[in-house]
């Protein structure tokens, strides 16, 4: 198989690299740095065929027992729809079912058409009951 997902910590170069060459927002150095150093679980996407690169990347963060959000779900342009989002998503449903108590909240912001893969893995919109929010601080 080409592709292998670990759980790993990704460096903060390569964390910043892979947010933006994927599409998500910028961090700054110091944000990243602090920002994985209290992941809950990392899992990085190795790239067997190219020196084990990583090309993929997502994180759990949260307090691990009431309330958890699963982050950072990327993967680089040139290696997408290989089902690699779905290889991220069970490798923290892996981690999740194993490590964190049954009662707690795990939740996720989905992007354009990426609900569809969240849903394979149990997470509903909440709207109406709930309104997801949020801001980036400047």
């Amino acid at each position: 198989m080409r592709y292998q997902a670990i759980y790993q910590n990704i460096d903060v170069t390569t964390y910043c690299q892979l947010r933006v060459h994927s599409g998500l927002s910028p961090k700054t150095e110091i944000a990243a740095t602090i920002g994985l150093q209290n992941s809950l679980c990392c899992v990085a996407i190795l790239d067997r065929e190219n020196n084990n690169e990583v090309i993929g990347m997502g994180r759990l963060v949260g307090d691990g027992a009431c309330h958890c959000q699963v982050v950072d779900i990327c993967v680089l342009p040139a290696h997408q729809k290989r089902g690699l989002g779905k290889l991220i998503l069970s490798k923290l449903d892996e981690y999740i079912q194993a490590n964190i108590p049954s009662s707690c909240y795990v939740n996720l912001i989905a992007d354009g058409e990426a609900y569809r893969l969240y849903e394979q893995y149990g997470f509903k919109e909440v709207w109406p009951a709930s309104r997801g929010m949020g801001y980036t601080k400047k």
